[in-house]
């Protein structure tokens, strides 16, 4: 079974890349789906309709979902491989632009909206950086010159990355997305699978509900205002 973790943020086009995805692979083999999201989320029901594959999806609520979706994707994999399952597709909220959910063993694409801004790619380095392929959506909302300078953007993030340019609607321009996807192997052991990046380094009151306002009042990895390195406060 292969393994495709889509990233990328709200609104980028995500799920327009995936339903291309599905288009081109669910006619030979099985295509599994899980969506993690925050509060609520559609695109399963979505898919499931239009494609008859199976779906599930899973709210993080309190965790960021890039997080949650680490703690669930050995499930998620015993899931589908359970129905015998060709790929299984994880679509991430993409709400974290510093956490990456990318893994060993498989294939990662950043869907990246053109209309985003020429700097974007810069904001979200983290999220491009460790993706095998980086999806640039509504191609046809930009000029070519806009199209050029993203691209080279997205060049000074990883200058090794797979840039792919569509509008996903259309599905045009994703062959060589397509292509390399079914080359990609499959799991060789899902036991064996790991973030390929760091995760942020450490949590700090404010993620376990601590309202106050102030680094002095909190503990953990807390940073200043007028100090470049973060300093640890206790426990």
């Amino acid at each position: 079974m292969k393994l495709i973790i889509v990233a990328g943020p709200p609104s980028a086009g995500k799920t327009s890349v995936i339903r291309q995805i599905i288009k081109k692979f669910n006619k030979t083999a099985l295509t599994a789906y899980l969506k993690i999201d925050v509060v609520r989320a559609f695109e399963d029901e979505e898919l499931h309709e239009e494609f008859g594959i199976p779906t599930k999806k899973v709210y993080s609520g309190d965790l960021c979902p890039d997080h949650m979706g680490i703690m669930v994707l050995r499930d998620a994999i015993a899931w589908a491989e359970g129905l015998s399952a060709n790929m299984l597709i994880v679509e991430s909220a993409g709400l974290c632009l510093r956490c990456t959910p990318y893994t060993t063993q498989a294939y990662g694409i950043a869907v990246l909206p053109a209309v985003s801004g020429s700097n974007s790619p810069l904001k979200m380095a983290p999220l491009i950086a460790l993706a095998d392929s980086a999806v640039v959506t509504k191609t046809d909302l930009v000029s070519q010159a806009e199209k050029e300078v993203f691209r080279e953007c997205i060049r000074s993030v990883i200058p090794t990355i797979d840039i792919v340019e569509t509008n996903a609607v259309q599905g045009t321009g994703l062959r060589y997305l397509l292509k390399a996807i079914a080359q990609y192997p499959d799991i060789s052991d899902a036991d064996t699978i790991s973030l390929r990046g760091t995760p942020p380094l450490g949590v700090c009151t404010i993620c376990i509900g601590k309202k106050d306002i102030g680094w002095q009042h909190h503990f953990g990895v807390v940073r200043p205002l007028d100090e470049a390195d973060n300093i640890y406060r206790g426990d």
